[in-house]
């Protein structure tokens, strides 16, 4: 008799930043998926730690969620084309944290991310936050090259 395993990544938690080398890490992400009949969490975290003068912080605040919506929508589009069952969630705060913290939320058994990111965002791949990540993480991560 043939039994259904539980596959081995039934939730992939996957932060976009909007850039083309995130693109390139939803499609790794989608491949997996389709191998392992997993889950994707598309996640876009708003990096509110960014020093800026206080009058332009909220302006600044809801162009970074903006952006952020369009980066879930495209990618959400993304992984519906390709037959994917995929969900989106939008954050605020600090990057790693966030990502650690719904990691452990959406009981998620990967987190795929890349090794490059644009603007602010390059910090949440590099240093501090990509070890952070790694202390932190409840599960394994893949980085995207």
């Amino acid at each position: 008799m043939f039994m259904m395993r539980k596959s081995l990544y039934m939730n992939i938690l996957v932060p976009l930043d909007g850039s083309k080398h995130s693109e390139k890490v939803l499609l790794h992400a989608c491949d997996m998926a389709k191998n392992y009949r997993s889950r994707l969490i598309l996640l876009y975290v708003v990096e509110k730690s960014i020093p800026i003068n206080l009058l332009d912080r909220k302006e600044y605040l809801k162009i970074l969620r903006e952006f952020g919506n369009k980066v879930l929508i495209k990618g959400k589009k993304i992984t519906t084309q390709r037959g994917i069952d995929s969900k989106i969630i939008i954050k605020e705060g600090n990057i790693a944290s966030e990502v650690v913290k719904l990691a452990k939320k959406e009981q998620c058994n990967l987190i795929i991310v890349g090794s490059k990111g644009i603007g602010a965002t390059a910090r949440f791949f590099l240093g501090s936050v990509s070890s952070k990540l790694a202390n932190n993480s409840p599960c394994s991560i893949l980085i995207v090259k």
